[in-house]
């Protein structure tokens, strides 16, 4: 095996990093994980993810993960309800007497993560390893965190995210703006703190669209409820706004103003002090992006295709990219690991190109002013 005496470091914990690292020590491969996180108990924000199965599905297979995921997805969580700014339901699953939820079960993110964590050795991920820098060294790279702390790997692997410290190493390529900013939040007892919201989304998921904005919210097991708000504003609006996003009532303020159109039961969104929220611009990388192969360096998920939420694709090319790549990087058809990631690159990069362009096509028809009709016909169709 090309990775026999060679160490590799997946620098972040995500569930595209944590695949990656479970399916290379299935084959022997010596990896360990760098997390910025404390501990694993760290909250995990996020709408719950629907894995697919092609991808996602396909890796926790590979994985021989697929018993501990059938134990913790949750068989309605996918069940949607469609509204309006007014809150009433144009178009709901619920109703449906059967629904087939095996093509894309859904899972929260926490449960996800602990089971790819489990099935890790003991000591293979070292928490509180926030990324700052690394250098060459021999023939791989020696890796700094801000905890102080350096480690030496012969192969570095970029899975730290939309903002990744890593990707810089590999190419200057700089993100596009996709026209759309989110705040992203997560309200905690949420049948307490949100109970109107909670009863809406009926444990499943809302998409409601209005005045070519979006407001999503996704039901979680342990009674939190996560929601995305979508706008399109400039790409520099989370300055120019001036708005404190560590203040809440400033945030609740802009919220007020910016969807005056929407009816006030939304505003329990940022009506409770038991709540996170982050300012999130939508950004995405050129469909023909593309950098030169190196030996000893490679990345994966949002750190080399970032893009919009609005396909559900993000997770599941993460976890598709972790078991391409560990395919080739344990596979005898290749010469040498920097062919074996040249070819991972290029058939991630072409894949990549294809799911973006769809992304932003949903992005643009969902904050359209018909965003609702043109939701309600993207379903019509599918039946």
């Amino acid at each position: 095996m090309k990775l026999q005496d060679k160490k590799v470091a997946v620098i972040g914990g995500g569930p595209g990093g944590l695949t990656l690292a479970n399916l290379l020590q299935l084959k022997g491969a010596n990896v360990t994980v760098y997390e910025r996180d404390g501990n694993k108990d760290v909250r995990q924000q996020g709408a719950t993810l629907d894995l697919h199965e092609e991808s996602g599905l396909e890796a926790l297979r590979r994985a021989n993960l697929m018993n501990e995921f059938k134990a913790r997805f949750r068989p309605d969580a996918g069940r949607l309800r469609v509204l309006d700014e007014q809150a009433i339901i144009k178009m709901d699953e619920h109703e449906l007497q059967q629904k087939n939820q095996e093509a894309r079960p859904e899972i929260d993110r926490a449960p996800l993560r602990d089971i790819l964590i489990n099935a890790l050795h003991e000591g293979t991920i070292i928490w509180d390893s926030q990324f700052v820098s690394m250098e060459k060294q021999d023939h791989g790279w020696l890796l700094h965190f801000k905890n102080g702390k350096s480690f030496y790997a012969d192969l570095v692997v970029a899975a730290d995210g939309a903002n990744s410290k890593i990707r810089p190493y590999l190419t200057d390529i700089k993100p596009i703006y996709s026209g759309v900013t989110i705040v992203e939040g997560n309200i905690y007892d949420a049948e307490k703190n949100a109970p109107k919201l909670w009863d809406i989304t009926k444990g499943g998921k809302v998409f409601a669209l209005g005045n070519a904005q979006s407001i999503i919210l996704s039901a979680k097991g342990e009674g939190s409820l996560s929601f995305y708000t979508g706008c399109k504003v400039s790409e520099n609006w989370v300055k120019q706004s001036r708005i404190d996003f560590n203040n809440k009532q400033q945030v609740f303020d802009w919220f007020k103003v910016a969807f005056a159109s929407w009816s006030v039961q939304w505003q329990e969104l940022f009506a409770s002090n038991d709540l996170w929220f982050m300012p999130r611009p939508q950004y995405h990388f050129p469909l023909d992006q593309t950098w030169t192969t190196l030996p000893n360096l490679t990345m994966l998920g949002d750190a080399a295709h970032r893009i919009p939420p609005y396909a559900g694709e993000g997770v599941n090319q993460a976890m598709q990219d972790a078991f391409e790549l560990a395919e080739n990087l344990t596979s005898d058809h290749f010469p040498d690991i920097q062919t074996a990631i040249s070819q991972y690159e290029k058939q991630m990069q072409a894949r990549a190109a294809v799911i973006t362009k769809d992304t932003l096509e949903n992005t643009e028809i969902l904050h359209a002013e018909d965003g609702l009709d043109n939701l309600l016909a993207m379903f019509t169709e599918r039946r």
